[in-house]
């Protein structure tokens, strides 16, 4: 859980509680194992460094948005010169008080989209409450740093509520004064069932990666809360994908929303895609010899099962690769920290199952490997989407057995 105060003056915040063997082989079909995967140049796509397009032309800058001028002026203490393409099309129509869906790939901005106007809701009725619900704990964490970041100095408090974490304090801190409550569906419905939290009193809901939220069987909670909403209420959507089901979750939770798309492609063309067949026990070894070339600085590794992720980071630990692992069967503080490791240099590699796939931003990645193949397509994306990020090429490579 977090409770945060975006006091006045230069203190610290403290979280409280949520606080070349094997070569590369593109182009060609191999056995795609347990997944639905059976054409293998899915997998292969050369990085596009430069393209006959029209870069976007951005239409606002942060100083045209009707926001207060302590916002701004956080906005460009946190570094932010100018609006991605999903923030320019989003901020004003949130300020208006308009729904939203937003249809944009991971990495694209579209927290500090609604974020940013969110906080100017506040700043303008303090009485003004928001739910933000997102899939994972660690994205919640990731939405609540924003926050922070964007609020500082404005007395804005936030509550966590996630799954994973001891509920008797957040209960404790839900009896405090807050504006935010952000949290994963499943922990939010229980808070709402032991009457901790009043879903009559939001005004706005965010429904973050909304169609992860359905991958995960999230889908009866997140009808559950928002229909316990107040009718008059704004609904912010975002979403990867805009399949049937999702069209049809648009249909039940917003009103005459306006529609913003920046997705252009299912995978960044900056992002170098290529296989790399193997065959049984040479796998590790081939792994190790990748890992001990000088440009693989930065390498988040994909494995199924919570046990083979714990287990891949021990063996490449014990062949003196530097690295942690991030899944299910870690608590909290451990994930925690084992992404900080990461994000910091500490270790080089990490190690993890699908939960880390979404949603989180950990800087320079410089490769992506799918040690074992992903379960979808959609999970791949999101998957590589790790890499290739804020203008930089990117090289995910997927292990393939064959050949």
């Amino acid at each position: 859980m977090f409770r945060k105060n975006m006091g006045n003056g230069g203190g610290s915040h403290q979280h409280r509680g949520f606080g070349g063997r094997g070569g590369y082989r593109g182009g060609s079909r191999g056995r795609a194992g347990r997944s639905q995967f059976s054409d293998i140049s899915k997998f292969v796509n050369k990085a596009v460094v430069t393209e006959n397009e029209q870069p976007y032309q951005v239409k606002n800058t942060f100083a045209d948005f009707d926001i207060d001028s302590k916002i701004k002026q956080n906005v460009i203490s946190a570094g932010y010169v100018e609006p991605t393409p999903i923030q320019d099309q989003s901020i004003s129509h949130i300020l208006d008080g308009k729904d939203i869906v937003g249809i944009a790939n991971t990495g694209t901005g579209k927290t500090a989209a609604f974020i940013i106007p969110l906080i100017n809701k506040v700043v303008k009725d303090r009485r003004q409450k928001v739910l933000i619900m997102a899939p994972t704990r660690e994205l919640a964490i990731q939405i609540n740093q924003e926050l922070m970041k964007f609020a500082f100095g404005l007395q804005i408090y936030s509550v966590g509520a996630v799954g994973g974490m001891p509920i008797f304090r957040q209960m404790s801190d839900l009896r405090r004064v807050h504006n935010f409550v952000i949290g994963t569906p499943g922990r939010i419905k229980d808070l709402v069932e032991r009457r901790c939290i009043n879903l009559a009193s939001f005004q706005s809901v965010v429904l973050d990666e909304a169609d992860r939220m359905l991958d995960m069987g999230f889908i009866n909670d997140m009808r559950s809360i928002i229909f316990a909403l107040p009718k008059n209420r704004q609904t912010l959507f975002f979403s990867a994908t805009l399949s049937d089901d999702i069209k049809k979750l648009i249909g039940e939770f917003l009103n005459e929303p306006v529609s913003v798309s920046v997705k252009t492609r299912d995978t960044a063309k900056s992002i170098d895609q290529d296989v790399v067949y193997v065959r049984g026990k040479e796998k590790l070894d081939i792994l190790h010899d990748l890992l001990l070339q000088p440009d693989f600085n930065k390498v988040l590794i994909f494995g199924r099962t919570k046990h083979g992720v714990e287990k891949l980071s021990g063996l490449l630990s014990a062949r003196g690769v530097k690295s942690e692992s991030i899944h299910g069967n870690k608590n909290h503080s451990q994930r925690q920290r084992a992404l900080k490791s990461f994000k910091d240099n500490m270790v080089r590699v990490l190690v993890a199952t699908d939960v880390a796939a979404r949603g989180l931003d950990i800087p320079n990645v410089s490769h992506v490997i799918n040690y074992e193949l992903p379960a979808t397509h959609e999970d791949y994306i999101h998957r590589i989407g790790r890499t290739g990020r804020g203008g930089k090429t990117g090289k995910a490579l997927t292990f393939v057995e064959g050949r």
